[in-house]
């Protein structure tokens, strides 16, 4: 009898996990800006949508699409593998902004009201650890 409820409850805790991942990530906001001189592109996703806005002077979030699920799943998984404490120290592969190679880029969530940001990076070239997150998230901005 003990041994079928610690099954059953094993169960429901790890449900209840993944469950509570889901709404950490819909609690969530990002935010992916990446800039030159004459290139303007911010991507920001909040409760399974994705705002796009190309235009630097503008303070709106921009046109609106909702994403899909099997997109939001695999948004979750990739914002589930961060840490987002370490996202200050995390080291650009490249430097090619430096010579005008590559747009400026910088990714920005806001997570239970604290900000975690990090630092420039090349647009396309995003740090190994937040890689998986940052192409899905950019990908939203390629599908116009």
């Amino acid at each position: 009898m003990k041994a079928i409820t610690m099954i059953l409850l094993t169960v429901f805790l790890g449900k209840g996990c993944s469950q509570e991942a889901k709404n950490d990530l819909a609690s969530a906001t990002i935010e992916y800006v990446a800039n030159t001189r004459g290139f303007y592109q911010k991507i920001t996703i909040q409760n399974q949508k994705v705002y796009l806005n190309s235009d630097r002077n503008s303070n709106k979030l921009g046109d609106s699409k909702d994403i899909s699920d099997a997109d939001w799943k695999a948004l979750v998984g990739s914002f589930e593998t961060i840490e987002l404490e370490s996202l200050p120290t995390l080291k650009d592969p490249t430097q090619k902004r430096f010579y005008d190679g590559a747009a400026i880029a910088y990714l920005k969530i806001n997570y239970k009201d604290k900000e975690y940001r990090t630092t420039e990076f090349d647009h396309g070239f995003p740090p190994v650890e937040i890689e998986t997150l940052v192409k899905k998230v950019v990908s939203f901005g390629e599908q116009e």
